[in-house]
């Protein structure tokens, strides 16, 4: 990718949109809580609008179709040629990817079982339920049990009934295996980190994703005893990773051929990327529609999904920070390492969430905490790398770009 696509270094880098993404996650919320109010059955046709297998919903056909426009594009700025720079920076390259793939999954499953199932179990309610999709591939019959949960009628449709907080740390997972490759360009550039370093990884993760986001996806849905077949896991990775990639590709390789890539970057991508964040804030909306009563009867739900989410982001970013330290790595390859590990790539984890589990699930709701807490944290991180620069040596080249965030 050429980082002119990058966003400038200085938070007029960030769109109108993302800037005050929080906000309109917030605005969301209010919104869907009050279409559930006065719609209650619109969501349900559209999410009833689905593909079954043996008489359960497994894929909400309008909701995979916002959820794709989410992803496609953030993966047509990808240029993965950009790959082949990896071996000029060896030591970052594998530290982010040892950060994103070895540690933080384990770290997100940890905090979140511990905070969730222990400390506010009390809060979120012990006996609390939440109804989820019966998994693709499982053909179970009402009453028989599955992972942590009982299969059940829900007006005539069988869904899965697992504890609520086990929901809300299926949606942790999915967050905690899902690293960063769309707004981590704009906090690597507002950080004034290295460019190079951020689009390789973003290129790498993409990449990674497509084997090692089932496989420890896969793992530790099943050790917090929400199980989910392979089958569903692949499903998710087409649609919502290997799908939007190849489209994202082979557009943007068509598109710089017959356009020209100044074209392509001052015009095309220009116009993608409200299409983004109004897909997902679509999808918000029908969520909280579904997740409005939750939210009602106890509004301090967010709050106990939001700390250990916050926990979790402080806890990677200081170890990726630390350990850049430890290893020697220059304040350009040090930021970008600690803020990728650190942000989450919340369109795939709740787009995963809603097809896995279903989009009125818990899980997805913890997804969308995410999206909430995603960009006032991470402008922090940002702030505190540029403050401490100075811990690190720099690249003569670069030194201009030291100029501090306010």
């Amino acid at each position: 990718m050429n980082t002119d696509d990058c966003p400038a270094s200085n938070e007029k880098g960030m769109s109108f949109f993302e800037r005050y993404l929080t906000l309109w996650v917030a605005l969301c919320i209010v919104a869907g809580i009050v279409l559930g109010k006065l719609a209650p059955g619109l969501a349900q046709r559209l999410d009833g609008m689905a593909i079954y297998v043996n008489e359960a919903p497994v894929v909400s056909i309008p909701i995979a179709l916002c959820l794709f426009f989410m992803m496609y594009p953030i993966m047509v700025k990808i240029d993965f040629s950009e790959v082949l720079q990896a071996g000029k920076a060896v030591r970052p390259v594998g530290l982010t990817l040892f950060i994103n793939w070895a540690i933080k999954p384990f770290t997100m499953y940890a905090i979140a079982s511990f905070f969730l199932g222990t400390v506010f179990l009390e809060f979120i309610g012990p006996d609390a339920v939440d109804f989820v999709k019966i998994p693709l591939g499982a053909n179970l019959t009402v009453g028989a049990e599955y992972g942590a949960g009982e299969v059940v009628l829900v007006d005539g449709v069988k869904m899965l009934q697992v504890p609520l907080w086990r929901s809300y740390l299926a949606g942790c997972i999915l967050l905690g295996v899902a690293p960063c490759t769309a707004m981590v360009l704009v906090w690597g550039s507002l950080a004034r980190g290295s460019d190079s370093h951020t689009l390789v990884m973003v290129a790498i993760n993409s990449l990674t994703m497509l084997v090692l986001y089932g496989v420890l996806g896969g793992f530790l849905l099943g050790v917090g005893k929400l199980p989910v077949p392979w089958q569903a896991l692949l499903i998710s990775i087409g649609a919502y990773v290997a799908l939007p990639l190849v489209a994202g590709y082979l557009s943007r390789k068509w598109l710089i051929t017959r356009k020209g890539e100044v074209w392509f970057r001052e015009k095309f991508l220009h116009v993608l990327t409200p299409v983004t964040i109004a897909a997902l804030l679509t999808t918000l909306v029908l969520l909280f529609s579904f997740k409005g009563e939750t939210i009602l009867s106890n509004p301090l739900t967010i709050l106990w999904i939001a700390i250990p989410l916050f926990l979790q982001t402080v806890l990677i970013f200081a170890l990726g920070y630390g350990l850049s330290k430890a290893l020697g790595l220059t304040y350009e390859n040090a930021a970008p390492t600690a803020l990728i590990g650190a942000s989450n790539h919340f369109e795939v984890a709740t787009a995963t969430a809603a097809m896995l589990y279903g989009l009125s699930s818990g899980a997805a709701l913890a997804t969308v905490v995410g999206v909430l807490i995603e960009v006032p944290l991470m402008l922090m991180l940002v702030k505190f790398c540029v403050k401490t620069q100075n811990w690190f040596p720099r690249e003569v080249q670069s030194t201009e770009s030291s100029v501090p965030l306010t």
